[in-house]
C-alpha cells in the first residue's frame, strides 16, 4: 500500500469525529437532559481512558518482562520514565494552562467553561487518534491491508463517539456552538488521525507511541475530573450513574467491533 492511500485511510478515519459534533448546537434542554448528556459523555471519557492505558501499558509490561530474559534494564527504565512523564504532561500541563487561562481563582467550585472544557477534551483525544494513526501507518507499511481496513473502520466508528463528547460540554452554553468552533474542535481531534498514519508509515517506535499515549492518559485524567465536577451540579446521583453506565457501554461496544473484526 503507497503511502498516500494510507495516509487518505487515516484521514477518513479521523474526519468521522465531524460526526458527533453537531449535537453541540442543540438548545433548549433541561438542566436534566444536560447533565445527563455530559455523563454520557464521561462514560465515553473514561472507557477511551482506559483503553489508552491498557495499550499504553503493554510496552512497558513487555520491556519489564524483557529484564528477566536480559535483555537489560535501559529499555524498561525508558519506557517505565516515558509513560509517567506523558502522564504528568498531560495532566499538570492542562491544570497549570487553565491556571494561567482563568488567573490566581482558587476556589473549588470554580471549573472551566464549555468551551474550554470542549476544547481540552478534543487536545486530549487528538493526541489518542495520533497514536491510532501511528497503527494505521505501521500496519500499511508492513502490509498487512486488510487489517489497515480493520483499523480505519474500528476507528472510525470510534471517532463518532469521541466526537459526541467532544460536543457534550457545549450544551451548556447560552448559544449554539459556531461551526467554525466546533471546525476547530474537529481539527484538534481527529486531525491527528491523519498526521499520525502518515509518521506512522515513515517510522515505527514503541517509545513515541508510549508518549502519545500516555500524554493523551494524563490530559483525560483531567477532563473526567472537570466533567465529574460538572455533573454533580447538573445531575441527580442516579441520573449521572445511567448517563455513565450508558456511556461507557456505548463506547465499548464501539471497541467489540473492531475486536471482532480483527
Amino acid at each position: 500500500m503507497s503511502q498516500g492511500t494510507a495516509v487518505a485511510l487515516g484521514a477518513v478515519a479521523g474526519i468521522t469525529i465531524f460526526l458527533g459534533l453537531p449535537v453541540a448546537r442543540m438548545r433548549g434542554l433541561s438542566k436534566g437532559v444536560q447533565g445527563f448528556l455530559n455523563a454520557f459523555a464521561t462514560g465515553i471519557l473514561i472507557f477511551i481512558l482506559w483503553d489508552i492505558l491498557s495499550h499504553a501499558s503493554g510496552p512497558v509490561e513487555t520491556a519489564l518482562v524483557g529484564v528477566r530474559t536480559n535483555a537489560g534494564v535501559g529499555s524498561f527504565v525508558a519506557m517505565a520514565l516515558i509513560f509517567a512523564l506523558g502522564i504528568g504532561a498531560g495532566l499538570l500541563g492542562l491544570v497549570y494552562f487553565n491556571r494561567a487561562i482563568f488567573g490566581r481563582l482558587k476556589h473549588a467550585d470554580h471549573s472551566p467553561s464549555p468551551r474550554s472544557l470542549s476544547l481540552a477534551i478534543a487536545t486530549g483525544l487528538g493526541l489518542h487518534n495520533l497514536s491510532e494513526g501511528l497503527a494505521i501507518g505501521q500496519s500499511a507499511r508492513a502490509g498487512a491491508i486488510a487489517f489497515v481496513g480493520v483499523l480505519v473502520v474500528g476507528f472510525a466508528l470510534h471517532n463518532i463517539t469521541e466526537g459526541f463528547g467532544i460536543a457534550a460540554p457545549m450544551t451548556m452554553e447560552p448559544k449554539p456552538a459556531s461551526w467554525g468552533f466546533l471546525a476547530l474542535a474537529g481539527l484538534i481531534g481527529g486531525g491527528p488521525t491523519f498526521i499520525g498514519t502518515w509518521i506512522g508509515y515513515l517510522a515505527s517506535s514503541n517509545y513515541f507511541y508510549v508518549a502519545f499515549l500516555a500524554v493523551a492518559a494524563g490530559a483525560l485524567l483531567f477532563v473526567v475530573n472537570e466533567l465529574f465536577h460538572v455533573g454533580r451540579k447538573l445531575a441527580t446521583p442516579v441520573s449521572f450513574a445511567w448517563g455513565l453506565l450508558f456511556g461507557f457501554l456505548t463506547a465499548y461496544a464501539t471497541d467489540l467491533v473492531l475486536t471482532l473484526a480483527s
